[in-house]
């Protein structure tokens, strides 16, 4: 009889924490969204023989690929939750050159994309930029 009664309680308290994180993540959705959009940008200059080529995906989905002429743009919303992996792998070929990297990671992310949630990516010949206001650009990486 102990037994039982110890295994309801676990029981009560597993569905008490599932609940609490369902109504937590139905709040998020309701009263303002964690919603982050996210931008990569063809810098590029002097390259409309060559498009830089974009292909981005995580677990969860798969956003497929792009050819970006100068000055074009990919993007797309990110809903980081507790039911998924946070994060959107990208990967970027120009000429013979290729790059991965993550254009979102919620663990990164959230506090860098500021006020706004507003991730920015600008990719050049001679590297990757970050910005949020897309005014102040900061280099990441090269390729």
């Amino acid at each position: 009889m102990k037994f039982a009664t110890c295994v309801f309680h676990v029981l009560c308290f597993c569905a008490s924490i599932i609940i609490v994180l369902t109504i937590m993540q139905q709040k998020q959705y309701l009263f303002g969204s964690d919603e982050y959009y996210v931008q990569v940008i063809n810098g590029f200059t002097n390259n409309s023989s060559v498009p830089l080529i974009i292909w981005c995906s995580s677990k969860e989905m798969n956003l497929g690929g792009r050819g970006l002429q100068e000055h074009d743009d990919f993007s797309w919303i990110m809903r980081p939750n507790l039911w998924s992996s946070n994060y959107m792998k990208c990967t970027m070929k120009w000429d013979s050159k290729r790059k991965s990297f993550d254009a979102f990671k919620a663990s990164r992310d959230i506090e860098r994309c500021g006020l706004y949630k507003l991730c920015f990516w600008r990719v050049t010949q001679d590297g990757f930029y970050f910005s949020n206001d897309q005014v102040n650009w900061k280099k990441e990486f090269n390729w």
